[in-house]
């Protein structure tokens, strides 16, 4: 928390406490009406201080009839006739939403800090064949680095020497990593896996990747802020009719049919005004959205805002990330395919070959090995070789086996034909003869085709997956989900400019709702209209950048979401309307006469209590 917002919540804790203290007090004790008066607006005045700032700063812009008009004007208007009480509740109500608001902004620029966490603290340089320990930002392109096994990539760069394999996830959000070699780019953020490797640089520490994606999420953020709330909306047009037919009230009428009568009309004027201060109107609906949060909440479902449910209700494009949110991030054995002996044999074999690994890919299979109910005999294992960027070659049996890539296959010239599948392709060899592959691959998470096909039927959505992963693998999890459109092979900025495609198609009904897990998610869920979060298996920095975080890895609960948003939609809209239809009713009764201002005082308070009942009814919502 920033130390400005500090500043404001103490200050709204003062006022908030002096509020009730003065409700304690004149409960007890019978107070003059000067000295309530007093009381009660110095807690006003302190309580309200962001607003009467934020209304000059309006004025400054020449904004004039803007939310904190609206809301001034509605708890003055209360002072006006000694409803002090209500016009600084009012005020907390309002003052309570905007610090929520700073607070979660100032959440979401904390999370930028967090992601530094990802970038090393220093390169190695090699100058002269000599190593020096430098600060990234002192390379320049052209330079020479090290990279040892275990280190990140300190800025992106192409290797020129040496062979590993290079953990990707923070860049591209894909588990499995991938192997590298002399001409191959990498990013900075990825970590070194294998083996000491040497690059040149390629781009200088401000324009790499990281660097990139830490200011595609800041200015991502920057432009979600300009959206407006349901509030300021409604006050746009809600108060200048209000005030110009209050104004028609006290004036038109004595200078035309009852000329000269100003006390009658000024005073019916006055009613008018009364009437039309929305206090009730304006307090339901934040207590809609705050039901709806906490509806929410039951559910395993953090919403940050009351505008998000808004959004989430109205979308109707929905875009995916792959792994670790369509499919479970878990990768398994899924084909084996032997030559020459049987698939239990092969994956025998493979399974003890890579059973000193730590691999991933050899977890899958030592795993599969496992489900059959057989146990690894270690012993049968020796004369372990680990090739980094192609594979793993032991004695196992007395046979030379040799287990890989493609290019694990080339190099020890193997006669293999290249299996281009969705996946990874483990090739093994046994004695310098080719004996199958097994293809390891993500399993699509079992709730997926039914939340997916809820949002096709139900929000009339349009399924879009945007991936860091292969064109197969990517194309096979979307065929079999049958989502509409499929983008693969993409980094965080690929991710966002696709994103800004989709935003800039949806006109003002529709919203564009984003579901990722992982750091390089980070921007596309910051960007769209509404983030979403998978909590369980999602990285800090997506979750701080997200506007809705599924605490736990179930897919479909974004469907429970959009239910509850759709259900405080629906509550607000009906407050909306009772209030406004009491309202005109009050308003004509009013105008003409049969209204005084007790009257219109009491027909306040009872749509005020009606909404707000309404409203409270949220939170017991259930899906």
């Amino acid at each position: 928390m920033t130390a400005q917002l500090k500043r404001r919540s103490l200050i709204f804790g003062a006022g908030l406490l002096l509020y009730l203290c003065a409700l304690g007090v004149s409960s007890q004790v019978e107070l003059s009406d000067a000295v309530r008066f007093v009381w009660f607006l110095i807690a006003y005045l302190i309580i309200g201080f962001d607003s009467f700032r934020g209304l000059r700063d309006r004025f400054m812009k020449k904004q004039f009839l803007t939310e904190y008009t609206l809301m001034i004007l509605a708890t003055v208007g209360a002072f006006g006739i000694e409803r002090y009480e209500e016009g600084v509740l009012v005020m907390i109500l309002f003052e309570l939403g905007l610090i929520f608001e700073a607070f979660s902004t100032d959440t979401a620029k904390r999370s930028i800090a967090e992601m530094i966490d990802i970038r090393p603290p220093y390169a190695t340089r090699k100058v002269k064949g000599k190593e020096q320990q430098v600060d990234p930002s002192e390379l320049k392109r052209n330079h020479i680095i090290i990279i040892k096994p275990g280190e990140r990539i300190p800025v992106d760069a192409v290797i020129t020497s040496g062979a590993t394999t290079i953990d990707t996830k923070a860049v591209t959000g894909e588990p499995v990593p991938v192997s590298a070699g002399v001409g191959d780019r990498i990013y900075s953020g990825c970590i070194n896996l294998r083996g000491v490797i040497e690059a040149r640089v390629s781009k200088v520490y401000k324009d790499s990747t990281v660097s990139k994606i830490m200011e595609m999420v800041e200015d991502a953020q920057n432009k979600k802020a300009e959206s407006e709330t349901t509030i300021s909306k409604f006050a746009r047009i809600y108060t200048p009719v209000m005030l110009v037919l209050a104004l028609l009230v006290m004036i038109y009428p004595p200078l035309t049919f009852s000329y000269g009568n100003w006390s009658t009309w000024i005073y019916r004027g006055l009613i008018f005004l009364i009437v039309a201060c929305p206090s009730g109107l304006v307090m339901s609906i934040p207590i809609a959205f705050l039901g709806g949060i906490a509806s929410a909440a039951r559910q395993g479902i953090v919403v940050k805002g009351g505008n998000y449910l808004e959004d989430i209700a109205r979308a109707d494009t929905f875009i995916f990330d792959k792994t670790g949110t369509l499919t479970k991030g878990v990768f398994k054995v899924k084909e084996i395919h032997p030559e020459g002996m049987t698939e239990e044999e092969l994956l025998e074999i493979a399974a003890h070959v890579e059973s000193y690994s730590n691999h991933p890919i050899a977890q899958s299979l030592t795993e599969a090995y496992g489900t059959k109910g057989k146990k690894l005999d270690k012993q049968k294992v020796y004369r372990m070789k680990e090739i980094p960027g192609f594979g793993i070659t032991a004695t196992y049996a007395g046979q030379r086996v040799y287990i890989g890539n493609w290019r694990m296959m080339r190099k020890q010239n193997i006669e293999v034909q290249e299996v281009k599948k969705a996946g990874t392709v483990v090739y093994v060899a046994v004695d310098r003869k080719y004996a199958g592959y097994i293809l390891i691959a993500d399993e699509v998470k079992e709730d997926a085709k039914g939340t997916l096909q809820y949002l096709k039927e139900k929000c009339r959505g349009v399924l879009v997956m945007l991936t860091g992963d292969s064109e197969a693998a990517g194309r096979e999890v979307a065929e079999d989900l049958e989502m509409d459109y499929v983008y693969t092979n993409l980094l965080p900025k690929d991710k966002l400019e696709q994103v800004e495609d989709f935003l800039l198609l949806e006109d003002a009904t529709e919203k564009v709702v984003c579901v990722g897990d992982g750091i390089n998610d980070a921007p596309v869920l910051t960007r769209a209209d509404v983030g979403i979060a998978m909590g369980d298996l999602g990285s800090a920095a997506a979750i701080e950048a997200a506007d809705v975080i599924l605490m736990e890895d179930e897919l479909w609960k974004i469907t429970d979401v959009i239910r509850i948003a759709k259900e405080t939609l629906r509550v607000v809209n009906q407050n909306i309307t009772f209030a406004l239809v009491i309202k005109a009713m009050v308003l004509i009764l009013a105008v003409i006469g049969y209204f005084g201002m007790w009257e219109a005082i009491l027909a306040e308070v009872g749509v005020m209590f009606a909404v707000i009942l309404n409203a409270v009814g949220v939170v017991k919502y259930t899906v």
